[in-house]
């Protein structure tokens, strides 16, 4: 099935992988350098991908890994996260894992770029989802934080709220705020002119992942997952996920091929219980790959219909101590481990891929956290 696997830009091609995530991503998530190694099961033997040189001495373990499991990827490398190589290599098109100016710089698709800056903001989001009729908590938008009245906030919304910088990543720049107080402090938190919003507090533990990807003009609906979340902090998912609620968010996907957008996005989907029934609610869109998509795409290409993708802390700084036999992916029972982001191991974290049933993949944690 690999060679049927796209990045989300052409049916068929080939790319210069970069999914460096330095230009789109929070001083606080560990090992923010070494994300680009996660690209490498996505890619595809044609391609031609970006890895940090701090990867390089844990090649070896994490290709004989995939050559056991049976993932096909790219052998061609650059080790160096340079986006000049964008631009630089014919008939091959960019994945990157945020297209912003930087990449605009070497790829030069300015509609790309302004579908992805738009919608990337929060605010912007809120607007362009009651302009569709997209159904989203109650949020009040703000141009600058010094705009806030907190008398007006209270009587349009009940605490808890949330206050959230109108443009963040990895759930930083968000604050529940249970009252005034906590309304002021979290207010204070933030620099002079920061674009901010508040919002209800939607009250459910369940959030979905709705990914797209765009082919030529056709908007194909990728996966729906489950969220696995510590706090605001995704930390993995889940797939299949209970509902596929696509046609909440349909108009906002087809409102973003229209305007240039490329490759892979998804929305955050807050599912609600209420006397009326399940509501879905649209929190945010991810207007780039995010967590969820590198498994799926492993998934994709592994044939593997059932998985959950976890964060995993361990005591092994590299691949060649973390022993997975016995509990490595195997084809022929479609169940078993894979390891997806591999070059934070250099600071004791990785995102492994548990494939089978949720028995399995239960099984299969508890396994892990013993070797770990």
């Amino acid at each position: 099935m690999s060679a049927a696997i796209d990045h989300g830009y052409l049916p068929t091609g080939k790319y210069v992988i970069n999914h460096d995530i330095m230009n789109c991503t929070a001083g606080e998530v560990a090992g923010n350098y070494l994300y680009s190694g996660r690209a490498l099961g996505v890619s595809e033997p044609w391609d031609i991908i970006q890895l940090h040189p701090e990867l390089e001495p844990m090649w070896c373990d994490i290709t004989e890994h995939y050559k056991r499991i049976g993932l096909a990827h790219s052998e061609n490398v650059i080790w160096d996260v340079d986006l000049k190589e964008l631009g630089s290599h014919i008939n091959h098109h960019p994945s990157v894992f945020y297209y912003g100016p930087d990449e605009c710089r070497y790829w030069g698709d300015q509609d790309w770029l302004y579908a992805v800056e738009y919608i990337n903001s929060k605010n912007n989001f809120i607007s362009l989802a009651n302009e569709l009729g997209v159904d989203v908590p109650l949020t009040l938008c703000f141009d600058s934080v010094e705009d806030i009245d907190i008398e007006d906030v209270q009587e349009a919304i009940n605490y808890p709220l949330y206050l959230k910088a109108a443009i963040s990543v990895a759930g930083v720049g968000i604050y529940r705020c249970a009252s005034k107080r906590e309304l002021s402090e979290a207010i204070d938190r933030f620099d002079s002119g920061v674009p901010v919003q508040i919002q209800e507090e939607i009250k459910t533990t369940t959030f979905l992942n709705l990914q797209y990807r765009i082919i030529g003009k056709e908007v194909v609906k990728l996966a729906a997952s489950e969220q696995i979340l510590d706090g605001c902090a995704h930390q993995g998912n889940r797939f299949p996920a209970s509902h596929e609620p696509w046609k909440i968010v349909d108009p906002m996907a087809n409102w973003l091929r229209d305007n240039g957008m490329k490759g892979i996005f998804a929305f955050d989907i807050a599912m609600v219980q209420t006397d009326r029934g399940l509501r879905f609610s649209a929190i945010e869109c991810n207007p780039r790959f995010n967590g969820a998509s590198y498994p799926t795409m492993i998934a994709h290409k592994l044939d593997i219909p059932e998985w959950s993708a976890i964060t995993v802390h361990t005591k092994h700084r590299d691949l060649a101590s973390l022993d997975l036999s016995g509990i490595e992916f195997d084809m022929k029972t479609g169940e078993g481990a894979i390891v997806v982001n591999w070059g934070t191991a250099l600071v004791g974290k990785l995102v492994i891929l548990l494939a089978g049933s949720a028995e399995c993949q239960q099984k299969l944690e508890l396994e892990l956290a013993t070797r770990l």
